[in-house]
């Protein structure tokens, strides 16, 4: 190839295209924002920082990722529009020099149970397609092979119209589909326990049916005691097969009880259909309870809880079947595929292979293709989601992260900011919402939000190098290069928790003994099985109080006030001292404003233009009918109480003609864990994911229980937050509790009474006890990497 002779000996001017290197946002008042103005640098690493709530998602998220994922939006046609989701231009002034933005959120993975690693990744439809090509015995396409597609198969006559006349022809079809007909593609089966259900031994005029509702003479008794098919004196262990049949199993019937027209169905499909079909977290507490009782979960018979019917899991390659190769450890499956030596399908392979490759340059090799995804921790699930990520061969894009480190131990952090850093040098924007110290460390240009949280945060604090930050003199500066001391004394044991031969998913028959009475954290890389020994030899019943990772749920209906179970108190205090019922005082019940039902603005769906929200003029936005807001508690209607700070509202509700200790407590609890700052009534949906966290753990301390189970309390808080929690878990332990954390966290670790390491690797490289004792006997050690990083941690 010849090149051309270059000719001039000065550089030209800079292109004009070249101008546009910065991301200028002015103006922007997105939820909490204060008319923030910055411009960030592009094909930079840029680390938004700030206390949890102070603004950065806001930000990143709903302002800069959202501004650009609805002009990319905007550039499909209509048609298209209608069946993406609709978004609303954020409340900025000016965005410029946007460039597509991929966001990679923290937000857990559909926990749908057909949903798995390899189906949520890619991972499986590639391994389908491998199969149908390669498999011996042939057994179809590679719906075959999917767990998510049943056989079916069907004739008949159709009619059609043809050249004026009308013609029949006998068609049939048939769908090959690798679905287990037994447990329909979910690997378990659901049995009720009778003995759960009803007493044998009594009549059902006697109260045979134990479930919750089914008592007391009311309708739903009624329907069977009065049904006709058996005798309702007779009791139900001395019923022929018929009539036990027609109790349990009977399909629905239309019948006529006490002159009322009604439908018998058998007890089993009624409570399936009532109880069963709806999801557990929404459950009342007593229906809760009932079906942990009642259900019992046990893995298919007939699959073997692969999920596959017989015929796909006969066809191999290599005598490895689909179901052997989903139930590896996704470190050894990439060994395995990089063995097969097929030209036919070498570019199926090699994009397999990239695939598995990835989870294991990302440290998720631990995990199986064939792991729900909604078993994955929050951190997991964000790192699964990079893996499409990792191998792109695009440029000039702008990379948005949440808190990419969350779950990381500090061994594996390294890999991930190696991993951001290489995205950057690609010539990308990356863009990162963290609180750990050592990301922020790694990053071209920090903006750190604040001062506070919620309305007393919101502006800029400080943009520049990660040095400015250290001498910057803000709440992060200050704590920046904070290091928790080893404790000199720790606090003796009262008692111990035995667990022996702890076998759950990969721990390998591990024997411990936790201190109870103390401060115990049980840490180890990720993937080594400390979620599993705590959750599956620690269950959550009988005085153990269990705060995981699951999300909370929440509308924009939901707020502290109603999560929390605050509300009720509340209603009831102002419906005593106004004489009137507490339905009045809720905005979801009788005391709606009508026109807004509740809701304080009214939507307008504009089909594939963003909808819009506007101000419900009939309440102002206060969500109560008027006659409503002419009740008053020490002076302030309903709408004020929910306007208030829980800081405001723990002083208003602690004494006075207001005082209401029931409500009192609640807000003691939610200052205690920081969230002083938050309105009762602000909607769930606009707090963060530390709010959101700290939160939950306030509802939790509710809960009666001398055992705390924590995991991962520490996610999404600031370091200054850390050290609020530290003192928290303090006087837990102080007030005579046992907390035990799982946790990755060095202050946390430092601040521990007993330390539990498990490793030393992740997946079946770990599942075992590798040290257990002081954090300063780990220190001097040194043995594991969890040492290694504690003392480095601790300094000398």
């Amino acid at each position: 190839m010849s090149m051309v002779p270059r000719t001039d000996t000065q550089s030209p001017a800079p292109h004009v295209a070249d101008s546009h290197d910065l991301i200028r946002v002015h103006g922007a008042r997105e939820n909490n924002l204060k008319d923030v103005s910055i411009e960030i640098p592009k094909r930079r690493l840029t680390v938004f920082t700030g206390v949890s709530g102070s603004g950065k998602s806001s930000l990143v998220f709903d302002t800069i990722a959202a501004e650009s994922q609805r002009l990319i939006n905007e550039t499909y046609s209509a048609f298209v529009q209608g069946f993406m989701p609709t978004l609303a231009r954020p409340e900025v002034d000016v965005l410029d020099g946007l460039t597509t933005v991929i966001t990679v959120d923290q937000q857990r993975l559909g926990a749908d149970p057909r949903s798995t690693v390899g189906t949520a990744t890619d991972a499986n439809a590639m391994l389908r397609i491998l199969f149908s090509r390669l498999g011996k015995p042939h057994i179809g396409s590679p719906k075959a092979f999917s767990f998510n597609v049943a056989s079916i198969s069907g004739a008949g006559a159709v009619t059609m119209e043809r050249g004026g006349q009308t013609v029949k022809e006998r068609r049939s079809f048939s769908i090959t589909g690798g679905m287990c007909p037994r447990c329909e593609g979910r690997g378990s089966v659901s049995d009720l326990d009778l003995t759960q259900l009803y007493d044998d031994s009594k009549s059902l005029s006697e109260g045979a049916i134990t479930v919750p509702g089914y008592t007391g003479g009311g309708w739903n008794s009624r329907l069977y005691s009065e049904s006709g098919f058996f005798d309702p004196d007779k009791p139900i262990r001395k019923f022929t097969k018929k009539e036990l049949h027609d109790f349990l199993h009977r399909e629905p019937t239309r019948m006529k009880i006490a002159g009322i027209n009604m439908t018998y169905e058998g007890l089993i499909p009624r409570i399936q259909r009532s109880m069963l079909a709806k999801d557990r977290e929404g459950m009342q507490p007593h229906i809760r309870e009932f079906v942990d009782r009642a259900v019992t979960f046990t893995t298919c018979p007939e699959c073997d809880g692969t999920r596959l019917n017989e015929g796909a899991r006969s066809s191999k390659i290599k005598r490895i079947s689909i179901a052997d190769a989903c139930a590896m450890q996704i470190s050894d499956l990439a060994e395995w595929v990089r063995g097969l030596d097929e030209p036919s399908v070498a570019p199926l392979l090699t994009a397999l292979q990239q695939t598995l490759d990835s989870f294991v340059e990302i440290g998720l090799g631990y995990l199986s293709l064939d792991r729900p995804a909604g078993t994955l921790s929050g951190g997991e699930a964000q790192r699964v989601k990079m893996i499409r990520h990792l191998g792109s061969s695009l440029t000039d894009v702008t990379y948005v992260f949440d808190e990419p480190t969350i779950g990381l131990h500090p061994h594996d952090i390294q890999r991930m900011n190696d991993l951001l850093l290489r995205l950057r040098d690609k010539g990308n924007t990356v863009l990162v919402v963290e609180h750990k110290p050592e990301t922020i460390a790694i990053a071209d240009h920090v903006v750190d939000l604040g001062p506070g949280a919620g309305t007393a945060g919101g502006t800029v604090c400080f943009e520049g190098t990660v040095e400015g930050l250290r001498t910057g003199g803000t709440i992060t500066g200050r704590h920046f290069d904070d290091r928790a001391a080893v404790k000199e004394t720790v606090r003796k044991p009262t008692g111990t928790l035995e667990i022996r031969g702890a076998r759950t998913h990969n721990l390998q028959g591990v024997d411990v003994d936790i201190p109870l009475g103390v401060l115990a954290v049980v840490t180890g890389v990720a993937g080594s099985g400390k979620s599993s020994l705590v959750h599956g030899s620690i269950p959550a019943g009988e005085g153990v109080v269990s705060v995981d990772q699951a999300a909370i749920r929440g509308s924009r209906r939901s707020n502290p006030a109603t999560y929390t179970g605050l509300l009720d108190p509340i209603r009831k205090a102002f419906a005593k001292v106004n004489g009137v019922k507490p339905a009045l005082f809720s905005a979801n019940s009788e005391g709606a404003c009508p026109t807004c039902n509740g809701a304080g603005v009214i939507y307008t769906d504009l089909a594939m233009m963003a909808g819009v929200a506007t101000t419900c003029e009939e309440c102002e936005g206060k969500r109560f009918q008027a006659s409503v807001l002419d009740y008053h508690l020490g002076g302030r209607d309903i709408s004020e109480v929910l306007a208030m700070s829980v800081t405001e509202a723990e002083e208003f509700f602690g004494a006075g003609e207001a005082a209401t200790p029931a409500a009192h407590r609640i807000l003691t609890r939610l200052a205690d864990v920081g969230l002083g700052y938050l309105t009762l009534g602000q909607p769930l949906t606009t707090l963060s994911g530390g709010e959101r966290q700290r939160l939950k753990l306030a509802t939790h301390m509710a809960e009666k229980g001398g055992i705390y189970v924590l995991d991962e309390p520490t996610a999404g808080l600031h370091l200054a937050d850390v050290e609020q929690l530290l003192g928290l878990l303090d006087r837990l332990v102080d007030a005579g509790k046992s907390v035990i954390v799982v946790e990755h966290h060095q202050a946390v670790m430092a601040h521990a009474d007993w330390i539990i390491d498990l490793g030393p690797g992740a997946g079946h490289d770990g599942g075992r006890l590798v040290f257990e004792g002081t954090p300063a006997d780990l220190v001097v050690a040194r043995s594991t990497l969890t040492g290694e990083h504690l003392a480095t941690y601790v300094g000398p």
